[in-house]
């Protein structure tokens, strides 16, 4: 009796694997074919064939440059990548359209909240609707309040005075030209500032040993390996890595499991010992939102918007500084006039506010090199943008505000040329049309945190360009960008430091 129920048991956990497997299979090749029908990986244009070739490398260093190329080249400013069902443009009447036109139907859409669903969950640069209006309406009344605001500055201050300015003294007081890295120097700069802005949590990582930070870590991997998701031609090939968690996905999924030990870790520890007296934007939020869950996501939404931006930024910047020393006298020359010569301390805010040639040379520096170079939205009902391109439901449509920046159409025939004056009318700073220069987007999804970043950068630009003299070692080379949700150089930003003489 016992062999004949043990027999029945085998029988039926081989039956249950045999029809599991079957029905896996079944599905998987039905979602292939579905793929294959809607995005025609066989397509022969030269658009396609030079993607899937990767001839596009034999002429130029990055893949945005040769879209910048096809952009340049369409009469519309638009172009098909039909191997991925993609819509690019680089035009500003499409970008209107998309981001407040017709915004509804242009929604970030479900294939890019589930590339990024396991890294952001539902924070709110991965969900739409309800959900991406509370948090919305719940962070620009946060973020607006003279209060945080305050509390930000303070942090950036402190953090240059105490981490940064000792950190490249002791560099250039060594005199034997070591190359430092500036952009690994700010992206553990702008990890501090956004985990003591967002947490209330200090990882240190510039102190002046340069420590090795388990969350930066993890972040950056789990970055990365998200947005390298979004690269393979086959959605299903990542799926299926996460489904049996190896290659990528095991590591992708070791790395969020870390972020979220320590974010949980940090929420518990304030839930414990109480946060209302804290300034911290997790603080804040913990006020009216009891699920800590959510907490995380929305948290590590602005961990993800408010490190790797403002690192990516500063560092294009200064290496257009090293190739333009004009504009590095400018900068100085305007700040002796606001700052008075032999005043030493940080500018304030209101100083900042009075320097609009600075503030020029970051927009023109960002024109040139954004830090989110692409941002895609998926169409949800059959469409025609304003320059008569058809859209179908279902297309991904990318704006590309690294492109515009080099469209002679949108900027004249001086768009590659670094010219702060651009930004200029009677030495005031004119801001541009937001659909022209998409750089914090536009519309309705504007970036609630361009104050506050523009202030962050400004503060560490004034201080560092007012104090050291830096050489890039490698001058005049096109930088190279290695994949991720932003653009960050390979090989980093080496550069020499030295303490101005003059």
């Amino acid at each position: 009796m016992v062999f004949e129920a043990s027999f029945f048991l085998q029988n039926l956990e081989a039956k249950f694997c045999f029809f599991f497997f079957s029905f896996t299979l079944t599905f998987l090749f039905f979602s292939l074919l579905l793929f294959i029908l809607r995005v025609k990986p066989w397509c022969n244009c030269h658009v396609c064939q030079g993607f899937l070739k990767s001839t596009w490398s034999l002429e130029y260093r990055n893949l945005c440059d040769w879209y910048t190329h096809l952009l340049r080249k369409s009469p519309t400013g638009t172009v098909h990548v039909h191997v991925l069902g993609n819509t690019i443009t680089a035009n500003p009447q499409n970008v209107e359209y998309m981001l407040k036109t017709n915004f509804h139907n242009y929604p970030k859409g479900k294939p890019f909240s589930v590339i990024l669903g396991d890294l952001l969950g539902k924070g709110i640069f991965n969900v739409d609707g309800k959900s991406w209006k509370f948090q919305r309406k719940m962070a620009s009344l946060e973020l607006g309040s003279v209060s945080i605001r305050s509390y930000a500055f303070d942090v950036v201050s402190s953090e240059i005075r105490n981490r940064l300015m000792p950190l490249l003294s002791s560099v250039a007081a060594k005199k034997d030209n070591t190359a430092l890295d500036l952009q690994d120097v700010f992206r553990r700069f702008s990890f501090d500032t956004i985990c003591k802005f967002s947490f209330g949590l200090d990882p240190g990582c510039l102190k002046l040993s340069l420590p090795i930070s388990e969350l930066a870590v993890a972040f950056d991997v789990a970055s990365r390996l998200s947005a390298e998701r979004a690269m393979n031609v086959l959605p299903l090939i990542w799926k299926v890595k996460r489904l049996l968690n190896i290659g990528s996905e095991k590591k992708l999924k070791e790395a969020i499991r870390l972020v979220n030990v320590l974010s949980n870790e940090v929420i518990r520890h304030k839930r414990e010992n109480g946060f209302s007296t804290h300034k911290d934007l997790l603080s804040r939020f913990m006020g009216s939102i009891d699920d800590d869950l959510y907490l995380r996501d929305i948290v590590i939404s602005f961990l993800l918007a408010g490190r790797d931006t403002v690192a990516s930024a500063m560092t294009s910047f200064f290496m257009l500084l090293a190739e333009h020393p004009e504009v590095v006298s400018n900068i100085r020359q305007e700040s002796d006039r606001v700052m008075r010569l032999t005043e030493k301390s940080l500018p304030s805010f209101d100083q900042l506010r009075d320097m609009h040639y600075l503030n020029a040379a970051l927009h023109e520096s960002m024109r040139l090199y954004p830090p989110v170079q692409f941002d895609s939205k998926f169409c949800q009902e059959d469409d025609v943008l304003p320059d008569g391109t058809f859209v179908r439901k279902g297309t991904r449509v990318t704006y590309h505000p690294y492109a515009m920046g080099r469209m002679e159409k949108i900027w004249g025939p001086d768009c590659l040329e670094f010219k702060p004056e651009r930004w200029l009318e009677n030495g005031v700073f004119r801001p541009k049309c937001p659909f022209k220069y998409p750089v914090f987007q536009a519309g309705l999804r504007v970036c609630l945190g361009k104050e506050l970043a523009l202030v962050e950068m400004k503060s560490v630009a004034l201080s560092l360009i007012r104090r050291f003299d830096m050489e890039v070692s490698r001058p005049s080379q096109t930088p190279q960008f290695a994949p991720g949700l932003t653009a960050t150089m390979r090989g980093g930003l080496p550069v020499v430091v030295r303490e101005r003489t003059d």
